[in-house]
């Protein structure tokens, strides 16, 4: 016999059903997930364009596939859905400016050493993990569009990644 357990929840937790009335409380529930940080690099034309990103995942080691997926309502999904290549930058620790240049309002670009990959991708400095992609797929998913990259060359350095939960920033600490 399959049964399956219910339980009452504590007065400590919190149940919803996630629905439009809702969308800020399933948005913090979902914070409970501690993500990476990273900043998605791309040229548009001739102007290079960033977006900090947290929705980034590792889907295949062979072949070397990535996914990050941005919201539709995002002025620069266009760009980055045109784009044939593309950079993730995993920010450490220290890089927490790094991920507020390239979120809504702030300056990008400006002011910023930056260079380019041998893609013509504009790559960011000193960051913890850069994996240069080749867009491979986009698929629509809601209100975002995941975007699959075939990476094509990593570049690492030692150090501790940046971290964010429920609008905070953090960083990892070692437990062993």
């Amino acid at each position: 016999m399959n049964m399956a357990l219910t339980k009452t929840p504590s007065a400590a937790e919190t149940v919803l059903v996630p629905d439009a009335s809702n969308q800020r409380a399933y948005r913090h529930a979902l914070g409970g997930f501690a993500t990476g940080v990273t900043v998605v690099t791309a040229m548009a034309g001739n102007v290079p364009i960033g977006m900090t990103v947290n929705s980034f995942a590792s889907i295949s080691l062979d072949p070397p596939l990535v996914m990050w997926s941005p919201a539709k309502s995002a002025s620069k999904h266009p760009l980055f859905l045109q784009a044939d290549h593309f950079a993730v930058h995993v920010l450490a620790a220290e890089q927490a400016h790094l991920c507020s240049a390239f979120t809504r309002g702030g300056g990008g670009f400006d002011a910023m050493a930056w260079s380019r990959s041998k893609n013509g991708v504009p790559i960011l400095p000193q960051v913890l993990v850069r994996l240069d992609c080749r867009r491979s797929a986009a698929h629509d998913a809601g209100d975002h569009t995941i975007i699959i990259g075939e990476v094509l060359q990593v570049t690492e350095r030692e150090g501790d990644p940046l971290c964010f939960s429920r609008g905070m920033f953090g960083h990892f600490t070692r437990t062993a």
